[in-house]
């Protein structure tokens, strides 16, 4: 199932994609009364399988009905984060090996942990202004991992359990401000240096995570192009990891790092980092395409 959140009437509502388009769950439920069915992300996350199976249900139940008025377009909705109120945003850096390569790292003998803030999520469609203070801001295609289940201490075999589902992200990072101590946080948290979406793709139906292809298009041209086969760490290893140091809760994103092709992995000569016009697509396979414009900051 791919669950959407859209923005209507300065409010984010749930929906869930179809062939007919997002259905939007709160005005179906207007007009087709039911019982158990969650009307926003963090809810049908909270609740798990149990939300999952209701919201199925009913979706399906309505498949067949002549009335529309509770489709929405695609193209036309405004579109909110995937995951709306993620109570930690845990990345993961220099996670693929030709990344590593790239940047004449040391492939980490533990995954590098960093984290980002709710003030960086943004939205698929969302314009995203660069900010004043940097000269050098770079895109990242990430798979983002969503925790389901509460997990500490959990084993690499049980850790899969605890994902609920997964979505696109852009790791946007402002490299000067990045390096400028070792510490990574100012270059990576930034107001809405992490769009997530479009969709929020439960885990059924992504299958393996570790072998999924993923790419970053600037401006139409293709950027990034890989698989994420090529992380140091696979998804299981590091919600495992993770959960051996801090509890991890339903709604939670990870960030699982990003593969070769950032601006930063090339010759000097060559490094031409994102300007305001520039239009950005990270796309993964099975959960999604996510796109930003972005904008000088006023």
């Amino acid at each position: 199932m791919k669950l959407v959140t859209f923005v209507k009437q300065e409010e984010q509502k749930l929906g869930v994609k179809t062939d007919r388009g997002i259905m939007d769950i709160e005005a179906a439920l207007e007009k087709v009364p039911a019982e158990n069915v969650p009307t926003s992300v963090m809810e049908v996350i909270q609740q798990g399988e149990s939300a999952v199976a209701a919201l199925q249900q009913y979706v399906s139940a309505l498949a067949e009905t002549e009335d529309t008025s509770f489709i929405l377009d695609e193209e036309t909705i405004q579109w909110g984060p995937a995951v709306t109120q993620p109570n930690k945003i845990i990345c993961v850096g220099l996670n693929y090996r030709k990344h590593a390569d790239e940047t004449n790292s040391p492939y980490p003998e533990v995954p590098i942990l960093f984290n980002k803030f709710n003030n960086a999520l943004t939205a698929h469609k969302s314009t995203i202004a660069v900010p004043r203070v940097t000269e050098k801001l770079d895109y990242e295609v990430e798979l983002g991992v969503v925790i389901g289940k509460e997990a500490k201490y959990v084993s690499k075999g049980n850790a899969l359990d605890h994902v609920f589902g997964y979505c696109t992200a852009n790791d946007l990072s402002a490299r000067d401000l990045q390096l400028k101590t070792p510490q990574w946080l100012l270059g990576k948290t930034c107001d809405d240096f992490s769009p997530v979406g479009p969709y929020l793709v439960t885990a059924d139906e992504v299958g393996n995570p570790n072998n999924l292809s993923l790419k970053t298009y600037v401006n139409g041209e293709v950027r990034q192009d890989s698989n994420t086969s090529d992380m140091i760490f696979y998804v299981d290893e590091i919600v495992s990891y993770i959960s051996q140091h801090m509890t991890l809760t339903p709604g939670d994103i990870i960030l699982t790092g990003t593969p070769e092709g950032v601006v930063m992995g090339y010759p000097k000569e060559k490094q031409v980092y994102l300007q305001p016009g520039d239009v950005v697509t990270v796309e993964i396979e099975k959960v999604g395409s996510l796109t930003n414009t972005f904008v000088a900051e006023e």
